[in-house]
């Protein structure tokens, strides 16, 4: 062998004539390996495993026969051979034959292995540093204000003032009832098309004013508007979309758009019968969307609604606890962040935006979770996509596609693609439909406010130009966390916070006293 001429090959082949001449000495009869026991064997296991690491790495051919005679010689406890060895050659590799480094690797963390690896452990370390920090803000925050919260806070006597909205609440089922009655006559064709819709028109505007008016004319607490407020537009999202679709059906132009057709989903039935039932069912599930039919789960899991209303308490007291403890002390010790020094308005923002997140993050665990799920199940609701996976989204206009799938179905349904269909290009329905978006979240926090400074109007209009910019980046750089990012930092950081705070300063301007 070529090999031989070295000393390190030299002393490799003695050492394997030298085993060889060992194993031939050796007596093999079966009383003296027993009488041996584990000696004997661990001999022979050790020098067969180390003579086939070093045939394999230098290429001795006898080396690896040496492996199989020993084999031979023990056939009867292949298994515990084979562990053997295995044991055998860890301990034989030599420093100067086994080779430490053998192929090339990226760090873990380097830019192009760092999504190749588990980060779990980094993941878990982020919990405990989370839980770590959030305590001694806790903890520090108690003894700087101590308990907060009042015997008041979820009831008060100034509750029963607010009795007006109640009972306006209790009324708005009256819009449905009028344009179910409506319809009927419109199927039976006592009225005119024209008549049908003038009557669709007046009903639906009133179900949104009624509200409206009564809440201006009350000195309710703005947490009792805000309900009110909810429940209205709820209530003429589905009136839109339930005189819409009876039309279409009237018509007889059904068109399923792509984003609602489902593989084994029911389909609209111009021929269905309109019935109270229906109607009465779609007004309280959670859908903005009327059909005829819903895919329905088998049964209502009891157990499970009973532990989601448990979670449903505990996050909502965290919420309240959130907003007691942190954001009002805040607020309060703050001033109008147009108005005052410009370095103490962002020092609000910053110290601001972490309580209004976690509480941004608990209503919408408590909304799109907890209680849509728990209506969903006690109505035995199948479709239970209230959201998608919008932490993930790479730009605004995603975000805005994943966030709130109700409001976005019905968005698609009854305002972008109508658009499409009457010659509007794209852009504009898209505009029309952020639009619509902004004059409601308008209305749910200017009239329950009495103030009417457009700035969650502004804040919405405001996404048109971050979807333009996010949707450039991504397409010039193709890299999604720029615009995960960016979304992150305008409504996390910047947004809500600036939102609450000019809010905050101009209620307070107009009442000229704190809450």
């Amino acid at each position: 062998m070529v090999m031989s001429d070295s000393p390190e090959a030299g002393g490799v082949a003695v050492a394997s004539a030298r085993a060889e001449s060992d194993l031939r000495r050796r007596p093999i009869a079966t009383g003296e390996v027993d009488s041996d026991s584990k000696d004997g064997n661990l001999v022979a296991e050790e020098t067969s495993s180390e003579d086939s690491v070093l045939g394999k790495i230098t290429g001795d051919e006898n080396k690896v026969k040496n492996e199989a005679s020993v084999e031979s010689v023990h056939g009867g406890g292949e298994e515990k051979k084979e562990s053997g060895e295995d044991r055998g050659s860890k301990f034989a590799y030599r420093p100067s034959e086994n080779p430490a480094h053998r192929r090339i690797k990226e760090s873990p963390l380097s830019s192009d292995a760092i999504f190749r690896q588990s980060h779990a452990g980094l993941f878990n370390l982020c919990i405990v540093v989370l839980v770590a920090v959030n305590s001694r803000l806790i903890i520090e925050n108690l003894m700087k204000y101590g308990w907060l919260i009042k015997t008041g806070f979820w009831f008060s006597s100034r509750s029963l003032r607010d009795w007006p909205l109640l009972m306006c609440c209790l009324t708005l089922p009256i819009f449905p009832l009028a344009a179910f009655l409506v319809e009927k006559l419109a199927r039976q064709k006592r009225i005119k098309e024209s008549a049908v819709i003038s009557l669709h028109i007046a009903i639906t505007t009133t179900s949104l004013l009624y509200p409206v008016l009564v809440i201006l004319r009350c000195d309710s607490a703005v947490l009792s508007g805000v309900t009110l407020m909810l429940f209205a537009c709820i209530v003429w999202l589905k009136l839109v979309s339930f005189v819409h679709t009876n039309y279409d059906m009237r018509k007889g132009t059904i068109s399923v758009d792509k984003v609602d057709v489902v593989p084994g989903s029911p389909s609209v039935d111009s021929s269905h019968e309109l019935s109270l039932k229906s109607l009465t069912y779609f007004m309280v599930a959670p859908t903005l969307c009327y059909q005829t039919s819903y895919p329905r789960t088998p049964c209502v899991r009891k157990s499970w609604v009973s532990r989601q209303f448990v979670k449903l308490i505990i996050f909502t007291g965290v919420m309240g606890f959130m907003i007691e403890q942190y954001i009002n002390p805040i607020i309060k010790n703050s001033q109008h962040p147009l108005k005052g020094n410009l370095l103490y308005a962002i020092e609000r923002i910053l110290k601001l935006s972490l309580p209004c997140l976690y509480v941004w993050l608990c209503m919408f665990y408590c909304l799109f979770h907890l209680w849509l799920n728990i209506l969903a199940e006690l109505l035995r609701f199948g479709d239970r996509e209230f959201y998608k996976d919008w932490w993930n989204a790479k730009t605004v206009e995603e975000y805005w596609r994943l966030w709130n799938m109700p409001v976005h179905k019905w968005m698609v349904r009854h305002i972008y693609f109508p658009c499409l269909r009457h010659g509007i290009p794209k852009g504009v329905a898209v505009i029309i439909a952020f639009l619509v978006s902004a004059v409601f979240h308008e209305l749910c926090i200017a009239v329950p406010c009495h103030i009417f400074k457009w700035w969650a109007f502004m804040g919405i209009m405001f996404q048109v130009p971050l979807v333009l910019i996010t949707n450039y980046l991504w397409d010039k750089f193709q890299n999604s966390m720029v615009g995960n990012m960016i979304f992150w930092f305008s409504f996390c950081i910047l947004g809500q916070p600036m939102t609450v705070l000019l809010y905050y300063h101009d209620l307070m301007n107009r009442k000229g006293a704190n809450w």
